[in-house]
Order: C-alpha cells, then structure tokens, then sequence
C-alpha cells in the first residue's frame, strides 16, 4: 500500500522509522515537514530522509509543500501527523479534507480535526467511499478505537472514566510518591522531557478534555465541544490535598469522564482509592469502559512517544489494507 506522510516531528519520525525497520507492505511516496517535501512514485528511502532532515533541517526540495503531496502524489493513504491546533484544526484538516476528497484513506494523530470537525470529515470520507482513522489521537499505543469498534461490537457503552494525560499523572505521582510541590513535579516533568516549556495544554486539562470530546462524540455520536466539558485542571493542587488523600488511603488523578445518563461531561482532579484501576504510575495511561454487557473493561498502556503513537498509527493503516483490498 501507498503512503503520503505528512508531519516530521517526533510522532512522523516514528512512523517512518517503523515502515522502514518492518516489513510491512507499506510504501511511501510523499513526505513533507513545514519547510520541504519529496515525492517518488517508486518510493522513498525513509532512512535517507529522516537522514537528510538531521543533517539540513528540510526533508527535501524547499519549493514542494504538503498541499503539492497532498494534491499530486500517488498514494493510497495519508499519514497526516503534524503538530495539533486545538483552537482552528488548521492546517490539518484542510490536508484531511483535500485527502478525503480526492478519494485517498486518511490516517491521523491529530487532535484538532477530529474534536473540532469529526462529523463533517467522516461524512466526506463516506461519500468518497474511503476511511477516516484516528486511533492514535487518544491515549497513544492503547488500543481505544480498536476495542470499541470491534472488542466491543453489540454492547452499549454506558460511560466512560480515564488518566487521559502523561504529563498530569507524571506530576501528581511524582507529589504523591515524593512529597513535592507542583512547581518541583513540574519542572522535573520539564528535565525528563516529559512536560512542554509551556505546560498549559497539558496542566490545565485542555488536552484530556480534547480527547474526552473525541471520544464522546465516537461512542454516542454527539456533536459537543471542548466549551461544553467541565474543565479543572492540576496547577493549584499542594501537597496538603494529596496528604489528606494518602491519610484515607486514597490519592488523586486528573480524571476525564462522559456519563450521557447523568450529563456528566468533566475533566478535573478526583480523589480515587489506591487500588482502583485507573491508578497507574508515571505517564500511563488509562481508560475504563462502563457497557452494558462486558461491563467495566480498563486499558492501560503508553499514552505517548514517537514509537508507541506509530503503532496506533501503523495499525490504523494495515486496517485499511486489510479492509480495502484495492489499495496497492
């Protein structure tokens, strides 16, 4: 199958690493970054681009862009990971949207265009009898579209609670275990590379509510929006909060949650005992699925990381050569 990989930051590095190191029966003919891009019907040598990006900062010809690939390149499927625009989706959905239009599948690991303008890409993709996947926009390498989709098929899901970001849970393990102020945790989560230089996104909640908006609106079919989730985030806890907890044998965790019956739709710090479930260490993640017949299943995995968001990303792609037996 024919690729076009969009994004050469961390995540697309990742992917192209991959599609290099296994034999996957995956060809890429476009790659693009912010500044450069090459095209080959024949295919790329990822290893010599992602070789050619550390030594000059462009992954090829400065004068070909994303849009060209996008528009020109033969390929089956677009890998489109460039970095996340939680306010206008931009440039990534228009990339989605040229994709889906020209009859390509779309593969992505971008927030903004699925939390901000889902149902308007899926119906495109449908009228142009392609796919839209996005398995690695939620909780990374966890399996989360997957299990619904399929793992789960027949039964209703009744609600949904999760540790949807790395960062937060790194910071409030890190309080818990050590006894540190939120600034410390924060600025080791920095050192570790685990934390942005403005942590905002991620401290304020901002990144699990997108993702809860993204799968809200996957499971029930709802159009809400990142105003509509209730939103707290970590920045003004202190230690004396996680001590009271640790005195009741409890701790706390940023918890994102969607329970439709209740019009329950809130990210926000929850006291939690310490053997339930969705406490997990350091930048795991974690998701509990409340349905009707299975009842409570939980996931646990890698929320992020260049190797673990490829494999979200890989497998969304071997779906839709397995599905699509057209694609070449």
């Amino acid at each position: 199958m024919r690729v076009a990989l969009i994004g050469l930051g961390a995540v697309g590095r990742g992917v192209a690493e991959m599609i290099a190191k296994k034999d996957l029966g995956l060809t890429i003919t476009g790659i693009a970054d912010s500044k450069s891009g090459c095209m080959d019907c024949n295919g790329i040598d990822p290893q010599r681009v992602l070789a050619q990006k550390k030594q000059t900062g462009a992954c090829g010809d400065r004068s070909i862009t994303a849009e060209d690939i996008i528009r020109d390149a033969e390929y089956d499927a677009l890998i489109e990971v460039t970095p996340t625009n939680a306010l206008s989706g931009e440039p990534a959905t228009g990339y989605i949207r040229a994709a889906l239009s020209r009859q390509k599948h779309v593969v992505t690991s971008n927030k903004g265009p699925i939390a901000l303008a889902y149902k308007e890409l899926r119906t495109l993709a449908q009228e142009n009898g392609v796919t839209l996947r996005y398995e690695a926009t939620v909780a990374g390498a966890i399996p989360v579209m997957h299990t619904l989709e399929h793992g789960l098929c027949g039964n209703e899901i009744l609600g949904i609670h999760g540790v949807l970001n790395g960062t937060c849970n790194y910071i409030l393990t890190r309080m818990a275990a050590e006894g540190l102020t939120y600034e410390q945790a924060l600025m080791e989560a920095r050192e570790m590379g685990y934390a942005e230089a403005d942590p905002t996104y991620d401290v304020k909640g901002i990144d699990a509510a997108i993702k809860l908006v993204i799968l809200t609106n996957t499971i029930w079919g709802n159009s809400v929006k990142l105003s509509d989730v209730d939103l707290t985030g970590i920045d003004l806890l202190t230690p004396d909060a996680l001590r009271l907890a640790e005195d009741e044998d409890c701790t706390i965790r940023l918890i994102a949650e969607a329970i439709p019956e209740k019009h329950l739709l809130r990210v926000s710090p929850r006291i939690i005992e310490k053997n339930h479930p969705l406490v997990v260490e350091g930048t795991l993640n974690a998701l509990t699925l409340e349905t009707d017949m299975a009842k409570e299943i939980t996931l646990i995995g890698k929320g992020a990381g260049s190797i673990e968001t490829a494999s979200a990303i890989i497998g969304d792609l071997l779906y839709i050569r397995d599905r699509y037996g057209k694609c070449t």
